[in-house]
């Protein structure tokens, strides 16, 4: 009985394992597109700057997701609860490159009002993926 929970305890360790590294695979991922196309390498204190950083309409990243990404955020116009974006407190952040561009695509816009560079983006996952 011990050996057989030894080894469901295994089983279970090595697939979160894998799911943990399928998060951190589509970060360096992205995280190598956007360095090929930026003009500085990238930094995570440009990102963390970023995140605070007042758009056209004085909307923030942190405006809705929060300074602190270990937090749970609030969209300012529906009330809706977002999740932490911190990978550390949430394991279900930056696991998917399709969601991670189509959402950077829809806040840029709402937040800049225009698509974020290469380096904004590669900047801001940079940090995020710190956190």
């Amino acid at each position: 009985m011990n050996k057989t929970w030894m080894l469901i305890g295994t089983v279970c360790s090595a697939l979160l394992s894998t799911q943990s590294l399928a998060g951190s695979a589509a970060l360096d991922e992205l995280l190598q597109v956007y360095a090929a196309q930026a003009t500085l390498s990238l930094d995570a204190q440009r990102g963390a700057t970023f995140w605070q950083s007042a758009g056209p309409n004085e909307t923030r990243c942190s405006s809705c997701h929060g300074v602190d990404t270990k937090t749970e955020g609030k969209h300012l116009k529906t009330g809706k609860l977002i999740e932490p974006m911190a990978p550390s407190v949430n394991a279900d952040r930056l696991q998917d490159v399709n969601t991670i561009e189509k959402w950077l695509f829809r806040n840029c816009k709402a937040v800049w009002s225009r698509e974020c560079t290469a380096q904004e983006k590669g900047d801001v996952l940079l940090w995020l993926g710190q956190q």
